[in-house]
């Protein structure tokens, strides 16, 4: 099932997400049609909160960017009741999009490290050091458990260049190619 993506505006996207326990109802349904949306979106992540769930899920399929980086083929990952425990000293700018605020890319200065754990779709425990592009998207999708948006992290000046967009955002005027859900 294709859930619609929620957009800038709505109060889910700036809502702290709860842990989950193993029995949450028809989680591996909610993962698969999570992984539908994303990637019908051509999108790389998605979080539970950016299709109206305040729940720690996030589904990443890196898989899409295999032909570029042979590292990535078969990745996708569901990250249940995710939390970043350290990051690394070292920030790296790179350019971000995300789908709940369409049309819009920034650079992003992030850490390019981080230490995490979460539980997979068996509900096995992990924590480990990732890096790289997965630490990048990771933390990307892991910032919208925290009610936090990636143009959280840009420069007063830069928040003021995109307010026309976001406002266009607020009165429903976002234009993507997938299913969204805006502030009526």
């Amino acid at each position: 099932m294709i859930l619609p993506i929620y957009v800038y505006g709505q109060p889910v996207l700036r809502e702290e997400a709860k842990d989950i326990t193993p029995d949450y109802p028809n989680l591996k349904e909610l993962i698969q049609n999570m992984f539908e949306t994303m990637d019908r979106a051509d999108g790389v992540g998605l979080a539970a909160p950016q299709v109206g769930l305040p729940i720690r899920v996030v589904v990443i399929n890196l898989d899409v960017l295999s032909d570029d980086f042979p590292e990535f083929k078969d990745f996708r990952h569901a990250y249940i009741n995710p939390h970043i425990i350290e990051t690394g000293d070292n920030l790296v700018s790179m350019d971000e999009g995300c789908l709940s605020l369409p049309g819009i890319h920034e650079s992003v200065k992030r850490p390019d490290r981080i230490h995490v754990t979460y539980l997979d779709e068996e509900m096995n425990p992990h924590d480990e050091w990732v890096e790289g592009y997965l630490a990048r998207v990771m933390q990307h999708e892991f910032d919208h458990l925290e009610g936090t948006m990636f143009i959280d992290h840009l420069s007063a000046l830069r928040k003021q260049m995109i307010k026309g967009k976001l406002n266009a955002m607020l009165k429903g005027k976002a234009r993507c190619s997938y299913k969204v859900k805006t502030i009526r």
